[in-house]
């Protein structure tokens, strides 16, 4: 183990719980993709289960490349990417290619696909970090940065909500977060706030009054299931997920014994938390929240480490955007949350998702790298 930190850089544990991470999600993507061969086009489980571990070893690439480029970097590029991303989100919602309905992926060559609101959410985050890192020695004009700086959270967010609500959600509530520990005046985020509560009720509007936004019946459908007051009753997948953390018990049923996964549509990806539960138990799915816990606290100690404002936003606003995802997966899986459609970060099978998440902890390793070089360069000196 030792040989193999020698490359690999930055804060040890978080190295170790992305390692648990990937061997979590190998064990029960294994188990829940078997069904999905059967549903989809007869391809073996070996072969997708394959195709996965492919992506995982290439996220421990992106990961490894990152955590090798000085963090001020993404700071530079932040700009270019916000852009980039806002076009590709356009262009998204341009082309009208639905997956389940909805319009949140750019097909690429190859036959692959990209969900563009990964990079939205990577390349906003990084742009709020260097925002709000340049002022914090100085006071913030409200009108000239933080104003400009709420709009491009709000158009990326509004870019994303028509198709993918949940996700819209949980980049308003990261970006608004880091801004909250980015030292803003209180009275500049009430007075933002404020200004909210005119497009929210305007929304309310739009999803019971009229048919301008696609998705308005799934969303209604899914809050009337959640809260029960639908006439068609509770929500199936909901129902299911329920059912296997039930059965799972205390220490579960045991590796590859699901019984839930043949009926459960996306056990492989929005609801694998209920089968990591199922097959290991109230035990197994108390680790996996501890390791997101890890995490979060390993970047909580890396973000008061760092010398630079910059590193210290980034760091804790990559960390908070994966925990939330995490804990927004965790909600749904065990009837907290309406079904939303969230992965859980590094676990659920998936092919770009794994990427982007790898970039994000790549870019909080670059930082946690970046103090010990400065660290070293001190007791040299």
């Amino acid at each position: 183990m030792a040989q193999v930190f020698k490359y690999l850089k930055g804060d040890r544990v978080i190295w170790i719980v992305m390692m648990f991470f990937a061997l979590i999600s190998i064990l029960v993507v294994f188990t829940s993709v078997g069904p999905l061969a059967l549903r989809k086009d007869g391809t073996s489980t070996s072969i997708n289960l394959f195709r996965h571990f492919i992506f995982l070893g290439l996220g421990f690439v992106v990961m490894f490349v990152t955590h090798r480029m000085p963090y001020n970097y993404f700071s530079k590029i932040s700009v270019v990417l916000l852009w980039v991303s806002v076009g590709l989100l356009m262009l998204t919602l341009g082309l009208d290619i639905a997956t389940n309905g909805a319009r949140r992926w750019l097909q690429l060559p190859f036959g692959f696909t990209i969900q563009t609101s990964d990079l939205a959410k990577i390349a906003l985050i990084m742009y709020v970090a260097r925002i709000l890192s340049k002022y914090q020695e100085k006071k913030a004009d409200f009108r000239k940065v933080i104003l400009p700086l709420f709009f491009r959270i709000l158009l990326v967010c509004a870019l994303i909500f028509t198709e993918n609500l949940s996700t819209a959600i949980l980049i308003f509530g990261s970006a608004f977060t880091l801004i909250l520990v980015g030292r803003v005046k209180w009275y500049y985020l009430t007075g933002l706030l404020m200004t909210l509560i005119i497009p929210a009720f305007l929304f309310i509007i739009l999803l019971t009054e009229t048919d301008l936004i696609p998705r308005k019946e799934t969303w209604i459908a899914r809050w009337e299931k959640f809260t029960g007051t639908s006439e068609e009753g509770n929500y199936a997948q909901a129902n299911l997920s329920k059912i296997a953390i039930v059965t799972g018990g205390i220490f579960g049923k045991g590796p590859g014994h699901s019984e839930v996964r043949y009926a459960l549509p996306h056990a492989y990806s929005d609801f694998i938390y209920a089968i990591i539960i199922e097959e290991y138990g109230l035990f197994g799915g108390i680790i996996v929240l501890l390791l997101y816990l890890i995490l979060l606290f390993r970047a909580g100690v890396i973000v008061k480490q760092s010398p630079t404002h910059f590193g210290a936003l980034l760091a804790f606003g990559l960390a908070i955007s994966l925990v939330f995802q995490a804990f927004i997966n965790m909600g749904v899986c065990v009837g907290m949350l309406p079904v939303t459609g969230q992965t859980l970060p590094f676990i659920s099978w998936g092919g770009t998702s794994i990427l982007f998440t790898s970039v994000a902890v790549g870019a909080i390793l670059s930082v946690s790298r970046n103090e010990q070089i400065a660290e070293a360069d001190e007791q040299t000196a």
